[in-house]
Parts: C-alpha cells; structure tokens; sequence
C-alpha cells in the first residue's frame, strides 16, 4: 500500500502543489497590501510631521523678523538720540542757554517713550552733569558701570549696549544702557552719553509673540549675557550662558536653525536665531517640539491606529479566508482522489486505469521501449467468499492489492484494481523478463500471507498471474496487450493456479 500511496501522489503532484500554494499565496497577497498600507500610511505620517517642522521653523523666523525690526528701529532713533546730545554739547549757544532751554534741546521727544528711564550726560570722572529729566542734574557717579568704563578705554567703541543693571536713579528698574563717548576736540575722553532703556519694554514685546505653552524667546547679547527671555523669569536676567551648547550655536552662523535642549529648563525646542547686523544682541526664537508636534501626534495616533487596525484585519481576513481555500482544496483533493481509486483496496480504479494505458502505451509507442501488464487474479475467491463471508473477503481484496503494491519498485509502475479479485499492473519500459520477475514476486507475496482458504486445492489464498510484453507498433492499439495478459492469466488457470503464465506477442 505504500508505493501505491506513492503513485497516487506521484501523479496528483502538481494538483497538490496549486493546493498548497494558492493558500499561501493569499496570505502573503494579504500581508503585502497590509504592508503597502502601513507604508503608505507611514510615508505621509512622516511628511505631514516635517510639514509640522517646516511650518514652526518659518513662524519662528517670522516672530524673530518682527522682534529685531522693532528693537532695530527703536535702538536707531535711541542711537540718533544720543548722537544729537553729542552734537549738542559741542555748540557753544546751547550750553550758553538757561537750563530748561538746553534741555528742552539737547533732549528731544525720543524721551516721552513710554519705556525709556533717563537720558544723562556724563563728565570724565562719571558724574552726572545733564540731565534729561531735570533742569537741576540729579546727584551720582558711575564711573564704575561698564557703559563707562569701556568708552573710558576704548575710544572706538561706537554705540555700547550694556549688561542688564539695577538702576541706581530709578528705585533699581532692571535696565540696560545705550551709551556713546563724548571726546573732548583734542581726542581725549570727555564722558559718556546714556540712555537707559527699561527691560519691560523686552519682556512686552516677547510676551505679545505667541510661542505655545512651552516655547521661548530670549535676547542675549553676544557675550553670552542674558537680556530677556520669555517665559519671564528675573533670576534668568544677567546670567551668563555663553558656555551653554546652544549659545555656541548662536556664535557659529550670522543666522540659523537647530533643534537642542535647552540648559535652562531641559526642554528640547527647535531654535531659531539671528544676529542683530548693527547691534550685539541675539534675537533668539525657539518653539518646543512637543508643541510643535502636538496637534500631528494626535492625528498620527488615530490615523496610524485606523490603519493598522486595518492591516490587521486585511492579513486576518486573507489568514482566514486562506484556510477556507485550504479546507476546500482538500475536500477537492480528497474527492478526486476517492474518483480516481477504489474505495476498499486503495489501488487506482478502473477509469484511471483506463487513462494510465492510454497514456503509458503513447509514450512507448513514441520511445519504441517496452511494455509489459499483469493480470492478476485471485484464485477460487467465490469459494473464500462463501466459506468466510464478506467482510473477510474484503480484508482479503485489501490484503492483496498491499501485496501488489509493496512489490513496484518505480514511481511508474501502477496497480489498479480491475474488477471484483482481478487486479491489473501496468509495467512502463519493462522486458518480458523483468515482467515475470516482478509476477514472481507479488504471487509469492501473496502466497505467503498465508490466509487460510479451505475451498483451495493450496489450503490458502493464493493468485495466478498472466503477463504480456511488446514494443507498440505505430498503429496498434493497448487492446492487444490486455487481451495477451487476459489469455496468459487464462494459461496459468488451467495450468493449476498459483502460477505466472506469460504470453509472448509477435
């Protein structure tokens, strides 16, 4: 029964391998679309979150644009401002004017703006001798500030932006200073003019920039001295941060854009920076990336989670209907089976048979080789029946055709039950020799199965065995074979069964 096994799949292989293959190709369809999809989806994910990136880093560039155009234009008209004191105090009829005329001249409107502090003109030794708040100069000296002793120093300095400092006329306002050096004709230093300019004025401008809840605007001089920041804190103001990662970055490009986490609060934010062409100050922009990828989070999870969900579902679907077709095939392949064998022996029926002559007799035709059929034919079986019964008539059909079967040693020889207790074997490309050896060996086969049978003359079931080999001649016909083996069983009937009797065509 094994190498009839082994027949039978031989030749439904490649219904089996369709069998076998459509499933798994359904499947591996399905997780190929699913992948697609999670791919495609992925792919616009990705491009709507750079679009998120591109979209901040062009809003923060565009709030830095409106900070610096309005600190540039106010520092220039604060700059025209101290140039014209400057040139004030070198006209003799200016300072020879009563005190509320010279200043009413010396400072122009400039000073009504709403965050200037004072305007002061300074001697050489740092006192305060103009005032533009007073006809009468209120009492100090500040030739310990930096504003002054950097001019002091320095005659090239041009306009200076100091550090923020506590004003000492002013109740200790947070302020920075404007100043310029006022040179006596021979060159010498002869003071300094200031303006000082209160950090609100910084902070009302940053905290009508709108960032989102995390972001951050920031005005640094090129120091590393923080002017400003926003979100305000006053224990930010002044601290020095030109060894901080970012502050490096700042220095590194006129202009730019970066992404960093931030040494003051460990926020990472997408920087974007510019420094001032007149003044040394940086205006510094940054957005938090989870701001800036809040609303894209959001849209990615339901949309990455719809997706999936359908990848998933897509692949279980394709998993599923894979093992219908699985299920089905198999039926399919069972039933064919079941129509091409006999239902009791397991051998082929009689149509395939049929089929098999037909196409092994072709092919020897065609490869002038030769071939050989057995008939085999169980002896007195009409007898077994009526001693045993049928049910062990049955076990006896079965028992037979494992016999004949067990004894084919090539994928191409084939058993085939005929009818009733004959069987049929075709024998592709076999001598007559070969043929009679391989009837030998199944009626010895069977034979030694030793099942008892008192209506035979041997005391057990036994088989006769015909056999017919030829080389097919063009325009013959597979009939001929089939009726030689029918009258070589026939011969070996009469000749007192058990036995194998070979009929020899011309």
């Amino acid at each position: 029964m094994e190498k009839q096994d082994r027949n039978l799949l031989w030749r439904a292989g490649s219904f089996a391998q369709y069998a076998l293959s459509a499933p798994h190709a359904i499947v591996l369809g399905g997780t190929i679309i699913a992948l697609l999809l999670v791919s495609l989806c992925a792919t616009v994910l990705y491009e709507s979150r750079q679009d998120a990136l591109d979209r901040a880093r062009e809003t923060s560039r565009n709030l830095g644009l409106v900070a610096e155009r309005d600190i540039k234009r106010n520092f220039e008209l604060y700059d025209l401002s101290l140039q014209a004191v400057i040139q004030g105090l070198q006209r003799p009829d200016v300072m020879a004017a009563p005190p509320a005329l010279r200043r009413g001249v010396l400072f122009d409107h400039a000073m009504t703006a709403q965050f200037l502090g004072s305007m002061l003109v300074m001697d050489a030794a740092g006192n305060v001798i103009l005032d533009s708040i007073n006809d009468l100069p209120r009492k100090g000296n500040f030739a310990d500030r930096a504003y002054f002793t950097v001019h002091r120093d320095h005659p090239d300095v041009g306009l200076y932006v100091s550090d923020p400092f506590a004003s000492r006329l002013r109740g200790g306002t947070p302020s920075i200073a404007l100043t310029r050096r006022i040179s006596n004709p021979d060159g010498s230093f002869g003071g300094i003019v200031v303006i000082a300019i209160n950090l609100d004025y910084f902070h009302q401008l940053f905290a009508g920039l709108k960032l989102g809840p995390h972001g951050s605007m920031s005005l640094i001089s090129k120091d590393g001295i923080m002017i400003m920041r926003q979100p305000f804190d006053m224990r930010i103001i002044g601290r020095n941060i030109s060894q901080a990662a970012t502050f490096r970055r700042f220095r590194s490009a006129p202009e730019g854009s970066f992404s960093e986490t931030a040494s003051i609060d460990g926020v990472r934010r997408l920087y974007y920076f510019k420094n001032l062409p007149d003044v040394p100050l940086i205006i510094m922009v940054a957005e938090a990336e989870q701001d800036i990828y809040a609303a894209w989070r959001t849209r990615a999870l339901v949309i990455g989670s719809l997706t999936g969900a359908l990848g998933l579902g897509l692949v279980l679907l394709s998993i599923l209907l894979s093992l219908q077709l699985r299920r089905r095939m198999r039926a399919e392949s069972q039933l064919q089976m079941l129509a091409r064998t006999d239902g009791l022996t397991g051998l082929n029926n009689r149509r395939t048979l049929g089929e098999i002559l037909e196409q092994e007799w072709r092919r020897a035709r065609r490869t002038r080789s030769t071939f050989s059929l057995l008939f085999v034919d169980i002896d007195r079986f009409k007898a077994y029946n009526d001693t045993y019964g049928h049910q062990a008539g049955d076990d006896a059909l079965a028992a037979v055709a494992q016999c004949i079967s067990g004894n084919l040693r090539r994928p191409a020889d084939t058993a085939a039950r005929y009818g009733g207790e004959e069987f049929v074997v075709v024998l592709p490309d076999t001598s007559r020799t070969g043929a009679v050896q391989i009837a030998e060996r199944i009626r010895v086969a069977i034979s030694e199965l030793a099942i008892e049978h008192a209506g035979s003359e041997y005391g057990r079931v036994t088989a006769s065995i015909g056999t017919a080999s030829c080389i097919p001649e063009q325009d013959s016909d597979v009939s001929t074979v089939i009726r030689a083996a029918d009258e070589a069983l026939y011969n070996a009937k009469t000749a007192g069964r058990n036995t194998v009797a070979a009929f020899v065509l011309s």
